[in-house]
C-alpha cells in the first residue's frame, strides 16, 4: 500500500523534523529551506506554511520548527538604496 502524496509536505520533510528528539533551530532552518525548493514554483508559499502551522499547532510553541516556519511568515523589508552619486554631492 503506498501512501498518498502529501500537497503541502511531499515528500514529508517537515513531519520528520517534528519527530526528531532535540532538533536544532539551524536543523530546522536547513530542513525548511530543502521544503522550500521541493514544492512547485507557482505554489503559494505562505498559504503552504500557514497550512503546516495548523496541522503541526498542537506541537510545543517553542519547538525549533514552529519557530522556523513562523519566521518564514515574516516579511523582510524591501532594500533600500544607499549612497550614490547624490549622496556623494550632498557631502
Amino acid at each position: 500500500m503506498t501512501r498518498a502524496k502529501d500537497p503541502i509536505d511531499p515528500r514529508g520533510l517537515i513531519r520528520e523534523a517534528y519527530r526528531i528528539d532535540g532538533i536544532s533551530a539551524p536543523e530546522c532552518r536547513s530542513i525548511f529551506f530543502d521544503w522550500a525548493l521541493g514544492i512547485p514554483v507557482d505554489s503559494n508559499t505562505d498559504e503552504m506554511v500557514r497550512a503546516l502551522l495548523a496541522r503541526y499547532a498542537g506541537e510545543p510553541a517553542d519547538h525549533p520548527m514552529t519557530e522556523t516556519l513562523k519566521a518564514a511568515l515574516d516579511k523582510a523589508n524591501a532594500p533600500r538604496r544607499r549612497g550614490g552619486r547624490a549622496a556623494r554631492a550632498r557631502d
